[in-house]
């Protein structure tokens, strides 16, 4: 399985520390963010990384190299402008072949096992979801039966871990979009899984998230 971490977010949230250091690469507790992540992968034995890049992205390349530091193999997916999540994705589809493939958001930090995924025959996606953070009181989607489904019930936020399949952007154009729509699309015709997490996770949208993530992680 090929896995995409997706770092070509502006990381205005993270100002002045994203003015001329592109998200993935400001680190916590000495190390990028998005070290931790390839490091995560390897170990959960994916040897295939894309990860696509906007904003100052010759510094990720430049920082990370080809991926033989940690015993895989980097692609890049570069955009002249973020595509958002959806767009990015498309646009890497040639990189990530005809199988499922694993996307991570660059932003996050998590202990999450990635080795242990599993997408059904007949679904197009599988979402891992956590509890509700503070600045996301409401939640994204209503796990069921472990089903994302469409339902005014308890609801779970997105960790920005999902396996995908490349058939889930059938139809799509090479052009910005979100993958919110498609998610939902899917989800009304029922051929998305997803989980529950309760391992850790933070969301590293700002310099205080940042601060807490780099204090436990030195601890």
């Amino acid at each position: 399985m090929k896995a995409m971490i997706l770092a070509a977010g502006r990381g205005k949230r993270l100002r002045p520390l994203t003015d001329h250091t592109p998200k993935p690469l400001v680190q916590a507790a000495g190390k990028p963010l998005i070290e931790y992540q390839i490091e995560a992968l390897a170990q959960a034995g994916i040897s295939e990384i894309i990860i696509n890049h906007a904003y100052l992205g010759e510094q990720i390349e430049r920082q990370l190299g080809n991926g033989s530091r940690w015993g895989v193999v980097i692609h890049y997916s570069p955009e002249p402008e973020a595509l958002e999540t959806g767009g990015g994705i498309f646009k890497a589809l040639p990189l990530l072949g005809d199988a499922p493939f694993l996307v991570i958001n660059g932003d996050i930090w998590t202990n999450f096992d990635y080795s242990s995924l599993q997408l059904a025959e007949d679904d197009l996606a599988h979402l891992v979801l956590i509890e509700n953070p503070t600045h996301n009181p409401k939640g994204d989607f209503v796990l069921q039966g472990g089903r994302i489904v469409e339902a005014e019930a308890a609801r779970y936020t997105f960790s920005g871990i999902g396996l995908y399949r490349p058939a889930l952007f059938a139809g799509c154009l090479a052009e910005t979009f979100p993958l919110a729509p498609l998610l939902r699309q899917a989800i009304a015709a029922d051929v998305v899984s997803g989980e529950y997490f309760t391992g850790d996770w933070i969301d590293v949208g700002t310099p205080q998230r940042l601060e807490q993530l780099s204090d436990r992680l030195k601890r």
